[in-house]
């Protein structure tokens, strides 16, 4: 019989038995438990088609999971805090915690001398002392802008609209001199000045805080009218920081208007009459004020003539008309121990002081520069 021979492909190159190329792997005991595996059962087989075997999870891959639920816990934590913080964090500037104060104002009634003069509305004012003046709302000019320590340019300039828009819906607005329209002057206010703005036109007093005419300028329309719904308007702007916050705008300007009585009847074209107010307004807008085109009115000093000494004034202008006389009462007594708000009464003499010429008009004008009132 052949006894063991050589195998038929040949004498292998190692006949002495050294290690082979797989003898340098090692399974030692750690490998093996990593690579335990299962066979799936002839139930789970007869199912979708799989492996005949799967691995089973060792202790590694259990402590690997730990970790990663622990950092997905601080994950979590993190993206609630970070949430939490920018709620509570706005990115924009807070408004200044500053309240409104209440509007305080003065109203002097301008008496006139003698009877107060007559005339159509184009003579009145081509030839009386608003001759120069501008009409409506051109006449309300800004002045030169330029940044302060805490306020841009552009803020400034807003801030200015503002003051001007008030001026318009205030002193020109026709629905609001004569129609008893309010909302276009309620609108610009701060509302923390509202409610003693509403309380102001619905309930005036002359107490100093609830003038209507502190607010706007208005006629009663049962007594008066417009004769010419051109208004002739002067004056000037002044600004300056009252705080770090706050920008502080005074206006003085004079309105002159052209009256006539209210009758049902035709009109007489010579029955018109001026009728003029100075109102000197201080204003105060904060940054929050200049966004949202608004304002706070802190003071209010107006002049308002031809007016009798004795004319009730808190809610209406009460203006004498052409022909008309101031009557011989002066202003109501002022009692200094009386109690409440004390009210002053006060009472000028209208006196019109000589005016420089106006313009020429037609085709002159451009012979001659005109001359600054």
């Amino acid at each position: 019989m052949a006894g063991r021979g050589e195998p038929p492909e040949g004498t292998p190159e190692n006949p002495s038995g050294g290690e082979d190329e797989y003898r340098s792997l090692v399974f030692d005991e750690s490998f093996v438990r990593a690579a335990r595996l299962q066979e799936f059962s002839a139930r789970e087989r007869m199912g979708e088609p799989a492996r005949a075997v799967r691995s089973l999870p060792g202790r590694v891959s259990r402590r690997h999971r730990s970790r990663a639920g622990i950092a997905l816990v601080v994950l979590i934590a993190l993206a609630f805090a970070t949430a939490v913080y920018m709620g509570f964090r706005n990115p924009y500037p807070a408004p200044v915690g500053r309240r409104a104060e209440p509007l305080h104002t003065t109203v002097v009634p301008l008496a006139p001398q003698g009877p107060v003069p007559a005339g159509t509305p184009e003579s009145l004012l081509d030839d009386g002392p608003a001759a120069g003046f501008r009409t409506g709302a051109s006449g309300i000019n800004l002045p030169a802008v330029r940044r302060t320590k805490n306020f841009s340019d552009s803020q400034v300039t807003m801030g200015l609209t503002t003051v001007k828009d008030y001026l318009v819906a205030s002193a020109l607005d026709p629905d609001v001199l004569t129609g008893g329209v309010v909302r276009p002057v309620g609108r610009l206010l701060d509302p923390d000045q509202t409610v003693q703005f509403d309380r102001s036109v619905g309930s005036p007093a002359a107490d100093g805080e609830h003038l209507a005419t502190g607010w706007l300028v208005r006629f009663d329309p049962a007594k008066v009218e417009l004769a010419d719904p051109e208004i002739r308007v002067q004056g000037t702007f002044t600004y300056a920081e009252a705080g770090a916050d706050t920008l502080e705008v005074v206006s003085d300007h004079t309105f002159t208007y052209t009256l006539r009585p209210a009758v049902s009847g035709p009109h007489r074209a010579d029955a018109a009459s001026l009728f003029t107010v100075r109102r000197v307004l201080r204003f105060l807008l904060d940054r929050e004020d200049i966004r949202l085109h608004r304002l706070e009115v802190r003071s209010a000093y107006v002049q308002a003539g031809p007016q009798s000494c004795s004319a009730d004034m808190a809610g209406v202008l009460r203006p004498l008309l052409a022909g008309e006389r101031a009557d011989t009462r002066g202003p109501a007594g002022t009692d200094p121990y009386a109690t409440g708000v004390p009210t002053a009464a006060l009472c000028g003499t209208l006196a019109v002081s000589p005016q420089p010429p106006a313009p020429p008009r037609g085709p002159d004008a451009a012979k001659s520069p005109p001359s600054r009132p």
